[in-house]
């Protein structure tokens, strides 16, 4: 489970790779939150936009799904660097607040089945509506979502 994660607006990967080992810092608008699985966490998204339902799949149903693809590959530090996929950062950006208000409450739901009391703190409707936000820029600049972990 990452410990800090930073969703953050970039140009291209290009520019997104350029933030690895340290982040993004304050070069780039973002979202952050702490303790989740930030890969597991965009596939989720993803499925719920493709297979919209207030219900959780299958384990097995999310394990199968397209995970966001690596703009570093993996190394021995910890840092995780992934592309959203681009048609999740449009559907992010065109999503009205009860399909946000749902995928939280969706989202919400696995992390608890998963995490129990370890499940983050962080107020997931808030992390989703930061990132529709940063979505509906990247989608109007041409730029991308990515998700550092470390």
């Amino acid at each position: 489970m990452a410990h800090d994660i930073v969703f953050f607006l970039a140009p291209d990967d290009e520019s997104a790779a350029a933030t690895y080992p340290l982040g993004p810092g304050q070069a780039f608008e973002s979202v952050t939150c702490r303790f989740i699985e930030p890969d597991s966490a965009i596939a989720e998204w993803d499925m719920y936009f493709e297979e919209p339902s207030a219900e959780i799949p299958p384990i097995e149903q999310l394990l199968g799904w397209s995970w966001p693809a690596w703009v570093i590959p993996p190394l021995n530090d910890g840092v995780e660097l992934f592309a959203l996929p681009p048609r999740l950062t449009r559907a992010l950006a065109n999503a009205s607040s009860t399909e946000l208000e749902e995928l939280a409450d969706r989202w919400t739901a696995r992390l608890r089945s998963d995490d129990g009391d370890e499940m983050t703190d962080d107020d997931l409707l808030a992390v989703l509506r930061g990132l529709s936000l940063l979505a509906a820029s990247a989608v109007s600049t041409g730029g991308g979502l990515y998700s550092w972990s470390f």
